[in-house]
């Protein structure tokens, strides 16, 4: 009876199958996902980035890290070694014999296939005589020949063979188990239990363990939960946060504390060159005594931020610890602004009435991306934009905001015309001069398109109470050297339009004065006229073709209604579309370097668009993190429309993460009635303002 027979691996061939197997599971992953990509390809971006990008602290940092790292060889390396024993195990296998053979009896009694029955029996005879036992054979032998012999003379036996391929019929199934013999002997049972104790009970629980506890330290973000709680402490403890403040929250973030994370350091230096960055500062509150500000990581921290806004040459040793903060600096203020949005809900939610909850003030928001763009340039609160150029200092700045030029922002710097900025920047060298252009050329121009609607209703302008508010914000980004052709065109556009205006107005005058004496003259027989030809027309028209016309003019007005109609679906359908394109789609955050010439890693242009009330400093739309701007972005903001009547000015307000002076605002007026909630966009002009206005 058929049956299934498990045995151990004694030849060691089924072991290599699986070895095999395990190794190219391991190397084909592992070079697809760790093999260093094409070096020559980041070389030749970065020189594509040299004319513009080339003075920038992260680019000089790229250069030496790319020409110094070993890590790429090491991959290489490992990889090839794991190709290596990969191919060596597969020639390996491809050398080992089939254990498992056909049983052919012709073979075993060396016929060719398709011997007579006379053939068979003949051959058996001589086999026999040789192999037999009583005649001093080997008695294995002669027990395969007589069981040939029965597969092709037998009937039973050849049905058998024919159909199972056994002359004895179905035998049983045979596993092997890729595992060597070794392994069960009861010789080395103690060590395989050790083993197997070591790898399942101590190494793989310390493992995991590890995994998990480090991994709930830690928000998706990547962001330590403690740090997050601290945040939401101070910003429920101090809605109205200033600059000062803020910073001393930023340096108290844990990441910068050694004892919750290894990449920070407290060095013994440090008690020497910290009160003197200190002395040079100023006043940084050092004598507070609240904790966590006064611990020496903090103030630590603190100071080095500081000096960076500053930029204020350091040690080696603290320039180290002093990029491993900036570093962190733009992550954490992006967690405050998630905190204070956090806030912000669950104070609206708890209503107007609720007494002792306050929400974060609209300024304490604005501040953390404020110091968010100060970081990344190294520039003070109080300085001008302008120093974000390369070769620009701050005894260069009274060239640009004297009384001829007034160049306060790089929106002014950028439309001077050519020989004006020439000669304003005559300080500058040539080649200073052309780099100062290549680098403002490159600077970011964003444009914004709003549109406000309320989707799912029929009527999307009629806004009642209640109902969700959706402005559809589509940002398109240029570069400042497009934007200053631009302007040159529409200025130039202007002119002729005024002149064009002139012409057509003095024209108009001189037709009205020629055509005033004729009118008079024509009134008094127009007025004869005029009411004998109506009693004429009105004799002309029947009762009937004044009633078909006033049919068609109604269904004119329905089929006018239903157009309407339709092209209101099919907006809707289309929005809809965009929307789940939107969440299936998986977008780049790579969108274009920044220009930064004290920032110490490389970062994207990325922007926070949203919708707030200037006038109560509250946010009407949550903070929406554009981390995918390359060239058009459309991005839609909700909030609820206002209970009450009355007319809203709200402003819809892009700020940049990277740069000062770029943001933008815009002012949206939001008049509501009892009837419904009318929304009116106010086209006005861009307003650009900076830090240093």
């Amino acid at each position: 009876m058929a049956g299934q027979q498990f045995q151990y691996d004694d030849s060691g061939n089924t072991f290599f199958y699986f070895l095999t197997s395990f190794v190219g599971l391991i190397v084909i992953p592992a070079t697809y996902y760790l093999w260093p990509r094409d070096q020559n390809a980041e070389q030749i971006r970065l020189k594509s980035l040299r004319r513009v990008h080339g003075r920038c602290l992260w680019y000089r940092l790229r250069l030496m890290k790319s020409q110094q790292s070993i890590v790429p060889t090491l991959k290489k390396a490992a990889l090839l070694f794991g190709w290596a024993v990969f191919l060596l195990l597969a020639y390996k296998v491809s050398k080992l014999e089939r254990e498992y053979q056909e049983y052919n009896p012709y073979e075993v009694l060396n016929l060719d296939p398709g011997a007579s029955l006379s053939e068979i029996k003949k051959q058996y005879r001589i086999l026999s005589l040789k192999f037999h036992p009583d005649k001093g054979g080997d008695e294995a032998t002669f027990m395969r020949i007589a069981k040939a012999y029965a597969a092709l003379t037998n009937e039973q036996s050849r049905q058998n063979w024919l159909i199972h391929g056994n002359p004895d019929g179905p035998g049983a199934t045979s596993f092997g188990i890729a595992l060597p013999a070794w392994i069960v002997d009861q010789k080395n049972s103690m060590l395989v239990l050790l083993v197997y104790g070591l790898a399942f009970m101590v190494i793989l629980p310390v493992v995991v363990g590890t995994w998990w506890y480090r991994s709930i330290r830690y928000s998706g973000d990547q962001i330590l939960i403690n740090t997050t709680q601290l945040f939401m402490h101070f910003m429920y403890k101090t809605p109205n946060m200033n600059m000062k403040r803020l910073a001393m929250v930023l340096t108290a973030a844990f990441e910068f504390d050694p004892r919750s994370n290894k990449e920070a350091t407290i060095r013994p230096t440090d008690n020497i060159e910290v009160p003197q960055l200190i002395r040079e500062l100023g006043n940084i509150n050092v004598k507070k005594k609240e904790p966590p500000f006064c611990y020496p990581y903090s103030l630590k921290a603190r100071v080095l931020v500081l000096a960076h806004l500053a930029r204020m040459d350091v040690s080696e040793e603290l320039e180290e610890d002093q990029r491993f903060v900036v570093r962190k600096s733009p992550a954490l203020l992006q967690e405050m602004i998630n905190v204070g949005c956090q806030l912000t809900m669950m104070a609206n939610s708890r209503g107007e009435k609720h007494e002792g909850f306050h929400a974060p003030r609209l300024v304490t928001i604005e501040n953390c991306m404020k110091l968010t763009q100060m970081i990344v340039q190294g520039l003070q609160e109080s300085k001008s934009p302008l120093l974000q150029l390369p070769h620009f200092e701050e005894e260069h700045l009274r060239y640009c905001i004297s009384k001829k030029y007034k160049v306060r922002t790089l929106q002014d710097l950028v439309s001077l015309k050519d020989s004006d900025r020439r000669s304003m920047l005559r300080f500058l060298g040539e080649e200073k001069y052309d780099e100062v252009m290549a680098v403002l050329g490159s600077f970011p121009h964003i444009t914004m398109d709003t549109k406000l609607q309320v989707l799912d209703d029929e009527d999307s302008n009629n806004i009642t109470a209640g109902s969700i508010v959706t402005v559809t914000v589509t940002l398109t980004r240029k570069r400042m050297a497009v934007r200053n052709k631009t302007v040159r065109k529409q200025t130039a556009y202007g002119v002729a339009l005024c002149i064009i205006i002139k012409c057509v107005v003095v024209l108009q005058e001189v037709v009205a004065a020629t055509s005033t004496a004729a009118a008079k003259e024509e009134e008094d027989e127009a007025s004869d006229k005029g009411s004998e030809s109506d009693e004429g027309e009105a004799n002309k028209d029947s009762p009937s073709e004044r009633d078909e016309d006033s049919d068609k003019q109604s269904d004119t007005e329905v089929d006018e209604m239903a157009g309407d109609d339709e092209e209101e679906w099919e907006a809707l359908q289309q929005s809809i579309q965009r929307r789940e394109r939107a969440l299936l789609e998986t977008k780049s955050k790579v969108t274009h370097p920044v220009y930064s010439l004290y920032f110490p890693e490389e970062k994207q242009e990325w922007w926070w668009l949203y919708i707030a009330d200037r006038r109560d400093q509250t946010l009407v739309s949550m903070p929406y993190h554009v981390c995918t701007l390359k060239d058009t972005e459309e991005v839609e903001l909700k909030f609820p429309a206002p209970s009450k009547t009355g007319n809203y000015q709200y402003s819809v307000i892009l700020r940049s993460d990277s740069y000062l002076g770029l943001d933008q605002i815009k002012p949206l007026k939001v008049a509501t009635n009892c009837g419904g909630f009318m929304l009116v966009s106010v086209g006005m002009e861009w307003v650009f303002f900076s830090l240093f206005l």
